[in-house]
């Protein structure tokens, strides 16, 4: 066993793990935010996408041991004050999801891609989330959804 400690959306948490427990599974399965999906233990779907300190990681590949000291985002601490940050809104409103599993790493991705790159293009777009795969949309709408969230958060609205 390890005892890590680690910030999970701004909340301190001190935790034993076995050295060999997944980030996946200590979000999910310890700290019961189940928004963080498994979807292939592989990482080849980026269902399980979080941020570590700031930068998209696929949690089903990090050991939670190396998670000591961080910073990790999960899809619940990316809305403040009740209110969706603009990719979820757009996501929502450009119909960017339909069975929702891939649903909280392409957000997390995504919004990720529009922190680095305010004003990407389609193709930026696209090639930014080949990590993250749906297998319902065909991303068209995934796509548009980046875009207009990338818009309203240039337009400072958030």
């Amino acid at each position: 066993m390890a005892t890590i400690s680690l910030k999970v959306n701004e909340k301190s948490h001190v935790v034993d793990v076995e050295a060999r427990t997944l980030l996946v599974e200590l979000l999910r399965e310890h700290l019961r935010l189940t928004g963080t999906h498994v979807g292939c233990d592989t990482s080849q779907c980026g269902a399980c996408t979080v941020w570590v300190d700031g930068k998209s990681v696929k949690s089903c590949a990090m050991l939670a041991v190396e998670a000591d000291g961080a910073a990790v985002t999960t899809i619940e601490g990316l809305s403040g004050n009740g209110k969706l940050h603009p990719m979820q809104t757009a996501f929502h409103t450009c119909h960017g999801l339909q069975c929702g599993f891939c649903t909280p790493g392409m957000v997390m991705r995504a919004t990720e891609l529009i922190q680095r790159n305010p004003n990407p293009t389609e193709d930026e777009v696209r090639h930014g989330l080949e990590g993250n795969l749906c297998r319902c949309t065909g991303y068209h709408n995934i796509v548009k959804a980046v875009l207009t969230a990338a818009e309203t958060v240039r337009g400072g609205a958030q």
